[in-house]
C-alpha cells in the first residue's frame, strides 16, 4: 500500500510538471516547430507522389521529356508557395510567442523546479536520493534545433550602407527553419557541424516616395506620381545554411563519464548559405478617391534566382547576434550593384 501511495505522488508529480512546463516558452516553441515539420513533411509526401504520376506518364511515353521537367518545376514551385501560405498562420503564432518571452510574460521551464521539489517531498528522502544517483543524462552526438531570426534589412551600395535609398527601421528580415547540430570531436565539445533548412523574408521599404521599377534588364528606384502611405519590397527565398559552431557549454560529470551539453553557454557560428529566390513581391499603399488602396505586383524584377552568401553569429544559450550578406547582388543586371545585408537575433531552440 505504501508502494502504491509513493508510484501515485510519483505520477501526480510528473503530471504537474509536465502541465507547468507546457506553459513554457520552450514547450510552446517546440509546438510550434512540430506545426511547421507537419507541414512540411506533408507537402513533401504530396509532391514526391505527384512526381512518381509525371515519371509514370513519362515512361509510357504520355510526355515528353521536356514537358515532364517543366511539370515537375510547376509541381516544386507550387509546393513551396503552399507550405508558405500555410506556415503563414504558424509563423504570425510564432511572433507573438517571441514578443511574450521579451515582454516577461512567459516563464521558462526551469521555473517548474521549485514546484516539482515541493511535490516530491512526499516521497521521502530514500527515493529522493535514488534520483540524485540517476544525475543528468547525456546528450546525443546530433541535436536538432528550431530557427527563428528578425531585424533590420537593407542593402550594401558601393561597399556602404550609408545614405541609404530605404529606410533603416521600416525594412526587416525574418528567418525560420530547421537545423541540426553534430558534435564534430568524440571527446571534445568545441567544435559542431550546423546545417538545415530555412525559408528567409527580406523586405526593403524605399524613401521618398519611391518604388521600383522594371525598364527593360534594369530595376530602378523611380518617384510615384501618386504619394504613396507605404511602398515595400519583398523577397522570399529557401536556403541551405552552413556553420562551423563554436560552443562553449560545460555538460559536467556523471560518475566520471563526461557529459556533452550544447546551448548552454557561450556560442560563435560562422558558415554561409545557398539558396533559391521562390518569389518577389512589390506592395503599394496609397489613398485613392478617399479609400485606402493596395497595389501587389508579383514578378522576377530581374532579381537574382540564385542567391549565396556569408553568416556569422554570436550570443549565450539560445539567444545570438545575427549577421548575413548576400555575395551576390539583389538584381542580375543593375549597371549598380546592391548586396542585400541583415542584422538581427537569431533564437535557436535546442
Amino acid at each position: 500500500m505504501r508502494q502504491l501511495a509513493v508510484y501515485l505522488a510519483l505520477s501526480l508529480c510528473l503530471l504537474a510538471t509536465k502541465m507547468m512546463a507546457q506553459e513554457s516558452f520552450e514547450a510552446k516553441a517546440k509546438n510550434i516547430a512540430e506545426k511547421i515539420e507537419k507541414i512540411t513533411s506533408e507537402e513533401k509526401a504530396n509532391l514526391k507522389s505527384k512526381l512518381e504520376e509525371v515519371n509514370q506518364q513519362l515512361e509510357k511515353g504520355v510526355i515528353t521529356t521536356d514537358q515532364a521537367n517543366d511539370n515537375k518545376k510547376k509541381l516544386a514551385e507550387a509546393t513551396a508557395l503552399t507550405i508558405e501560405s500555410k506556415v503563414t498562420a504558424v509563423q504570425n503564432e510564432l511572433s507573438d510567442l517571441v514578443q511574450q518571452k521579451v515582454d516577461g510574460k512567459l516563464a521558462s521551464v526551469d521555473s517548474t523546479k521549485t514546484y516539482g521539489k515541493f511535490l516530491t517531498v512526499s516521497l521521502g528522502e530514500a527515493e529522493k536520493k535514488k534520483e540524485k544517483e540517476k544525475g543528468p543524462k547525456p546528450e546525443c552526438r546530433t541535436t536538432s534545433q528550431f530557427v527563428f531570426a528578425l531585424g533590420l534589412n537593407n542593402v550594401i551600395t558601393n561597399g556602404s550602407a550609408d545614405k541609404s535609398d530605404f529606410r533603416y527601421l521600416g525594412s526587416h528580415f525574418y528567418e525560420w527553419g530547421i537545423t541540426w547540430s553534430t558534435r564534430l570531436l568524440k571527446n571534445d565539445n568545441l567544435m559542431h557541424l550546423k546545417y538545415g533548412l530555412s525559408v528567409m523574408y527580406n523586405n526593403l521599404r524605399p524613401t521618398d516616395n519611391r518604388s521600383f521599377v522594371v525598364n527593360g534588364n534594369q530595376t530602378n528606384l523611380e518617384v510615384n506620381p501618386v504619394h504613396q502611405d507605404d511602398s515595400r519590397f519583398k523577397n522570399v527565398y529557401l536556403v541551405l545554411p552552413l556553420h562551423m559552431e563554436f560552443d562553449l557549454s560545460n555538460g559536467g560529470d556523471n560518475k566520471g563519464t563526461r557529459l556533452f551539453k550544447t546551448h548552454q553557454g557561450a556560442r560563435l557560428g560562422i558558415g554561409g548559405y545557398i539558396g533559391t529566390n521562390l518569389k518577389s513581391k512589390q506592395y503599394l499603399n496609397y489613398d485613392s478617391d478617399g479609400y485606402k488602396t493596395q497595389d501587389i505586383t508579383k514578378g522576377d524584377f530581374n532579381t537574382n534566382n540564385f542567391i549565396y552568401g556569408l553568416s556569422a553569429y554570436i550570443g549565450y544559450k539560445d539567444t545570438s547576434l545575427y549577421l548575413k550578406y548576400d555575395m551576390n547582388p539583389l538584381f542580375q543586371n543593375n549597371t549598380i550593384k546592391q548586396n542585400n545585408v541583415s542584422l538581427g537575433l537569431r533564437f535557436d531552440l535546442n
